[in-house]
């Protein structure tokens, strides 16, 4: 038997060699074009660039300042950048006609519906300014349950230009620890002369009531500088594990039994979350990434030669620059695309 085994394996040892020697001689007279090797292109060299997620929201009534914001960030950088669109129902389908029926056409883009129910009982109603308390003012509250597949995010006000290549922004180093890096309003001291002209709050005294002793008991000085969280780079990662919307809900339903902060303050009721919860824990934006105020005042201007220089121009405040009066609407309305539709239309003097 053992002899029989052995001449079994000499055997199966010859096949296999036999067979080795067939499909060598085949491959070597196949006719040299067919084993030619072509480089293989498995993925496309721009998917394979980093992307750069941008959350911009798509607010009715204002898209025209979306879609000026996307035009300049997208006019502006060779880099591989997907807008995250965010809009309520009702007006996702003409910010979606507006985008692919004009120049932007080609962008990298998804439509995100925000949904306003989970807002319901975190907002205390307050006319003073009601548009600070439209739903979509929150979305930032809500990145990691919009954004699933990336680590960095940026988010930005849909009233604002970029003027830089927005890979520069998305750069920005996130300290350890911390979920994400905003502008100091103390940071420039261009902008500080137009502050005092207009009387512009940039402490946490003009945010938050100090009168109430909730307020008193965070230990935050009321003269600390305040920061602007209408541009941000955020780790989805930090904010997931630091609990961050969880954070950010709970000082919004203090606020409803409290009244801690209203919309009759500097901020109204998206800003001060963030001050509260980001308070000592956020990393800094280079100043130039956020030249902020232009929206401010109908009067006051900034250099032209400053604005220039400025990588990221925010119109925050109630002059804006698809309204009237405004300020420096030229370096804002040379990014705006028209509505096919029509139905959003710029106010000027002589409309």
């Amino acid at each position: 038997m053992a002899i029989l085994r052995k001449i079994n394996q000499i055997l199966l040892f010859l096949l296999v060699f036999t067979l080795c020697i067939i499909l060598y001689n085949k491959v070597h007279k196949m006719p040299s074009t067919i084993l030619k090797t072509e480089p293989v292109d498995l993925e496309n060299p721009e998917d394979m660039e980093e992307e750069i997620p941008v959350v911009i929201c798509a607010a009715s009534g204002r898209m025209g300042a979306a879609i000026a914001a996307i035009n300049s960030i997208y006019s502006n950088t060779d880099s591989n950048v997907l807008f995250y669109v965010v809009g309520l129902k009702h007006g996702i389908p003409h910010i979606r006609k507006w985008i692919e029926n004009s120049k932007l056409k080609d962008i990298k883009f998804k439509i995100v519906e925000f949904n306003p129910m989970v807002l319901k009982g975190k907002i205390r109603p307050d006319a003073a300014r009601p548009e600070l308390l439209q739903p979509l003012n929150f979305v930032r509250f809500y990145l990691p349950l919009l954004i699933h597949e990336h680590e960095k995010v940026i988010y930005l006000d849909d009233d604002i230009i970029v003027q830089g290549d927005i890979q520069d922004l998305y750069d920005t180093k996130i300290n350890h620890g911390h979920v994400a890096a905003f502008s100091d309003d103390c940071d420039l001291p261009s902008t500080h002369e137009m502050v005092r002209s207009v009387g512009m709050q940039n402490t946490y005294m003009g945010f938050l009531d100090y009168r109430k002793q909730t307020i008193r008991d965070l230990g935050i000085s009321p003269s600390t500088c305040t920061f602007n969280p209408g541009v941000l780079v955020a780790n989805m990662t930090e904010w997931r594990h630091q609990r961050i919307t969880k954070q950010l809900e709970k000082w919004m339903q203090k606020n409803v039994e409290e009244n801690l902060y209203s919309s009759t303050l500097a901020g109204g009721v998206a800003t001060s979350p963030m001050l509260i919860v980001f308070h000592g824990k956020y990393s800094a934006i280079t100043p130039l990434w956020h030249i902020r105020h232009l929206g401010w005042s109908p009067d006051t201007r900034y250099s032209e030669h400053f604005l220039q220089e400025a990588k990221l121009l925010h119109w925050n405040g109630r002059y804006k620059p698809w309204d009237y009066p405004s300020v420096h609407t030229d370096l804002w309305e040379k990014w705006f695309v028209p509505d096919p539709s029509g139905t959003f239309k710029l106010i000027r003097p002589n409309s």
